[in-house]
């Protein structure tokens, strides 16, 4: 990712406790000054254990964002806004992450084709380790019924890129041909509810009113 320019001159306050280069491109292009930095957190342990203490999807999510958030400001000025962000695929009754390999994604390309499924997406913003604002954005897809031959090509053609997003998609890409319906907030699928988000931003002075 190029620098932002107010990440250069220093003046940002707004930190993204992330490495994912789609939020980063949806930040840019928003033009909301920001840096990132990386929150390193176990995801998949912590989301195992909410799933075993019986939290909700919705909550879930929050939670992950939130601990993201959290593990970033020790590292940031004390008058830094934390970003922090996470989505749960909810399909069946099952929570499903990023997939691991190629193998993994067209398995579960396979399995969700021709059915709908939930993306739960969730924010926070966190200063001097407070809650500043959170939203949790739910969004229903379903995937046509793709041919085997289709899926081997879409694969083919995508690569492991497609191993950065939650359900082996990007929307803003190839991935659209996969779908026959959506029903919610396309921000939210990219990676972030990005019309509240950029509210509360500016009700943080971080963008102009």
């Amino acid at each position: 990712m190029h620098p932002n320019p107010a990440q250069a001159r220093g003046t940002t306050r707004l930190v993204l406790a992330s490495a994912s280069a789609a939020r980063a491109r949806l930040l840019t292009a928003a033009g909301v000054p920001f840096r990132a930095i990386p929150a390193g957190a176990p995801e998949a342990h912590l989301r195992e254990e909410l799933r075993a203490a019986g939290a909700a999807t919705a909550r879930a999510a929050f939670e992950l964002a939130r601990r993201k958030a959290l593990a970033v400001t020790d590292r940031v000025d004390a008058d830094a806004l934390v970003l922090g962000a996470d989505q749960i695929l909810e399909f069946e009754g099952e929570w499903i992450g990023k997939c691991a390999d190629m193998t993994a994604a067209a398995e579960l390309l396979a399995r969700l084709r021709g059915r709908p499924h939930r993306l739960v997406t969730a924010a926070v913003l966190l200063g001097r380790e407070r809650l500043r604002w959170r939203h949790v954005e739910t969004v229903e897809l379903e995937m046509r019924a793709f041919s085997d031959r289709f899926l081997a090509h879409y694969l083919e053609r995508c690569g492991p890129d497609i191993l950065r997003s939650v359900g082996a998609y990007e929307l803003e890409g190839r991935g659209a041909q996969l779908f026959a319906r959506i029903e919610g907030d396309f921000f939210s699928v990219l990676g972030l509810p990005l019309l509240p988000l950029l509210d509360a931003l500016r009700r943080e002075g971080v963008l102009e009113e």
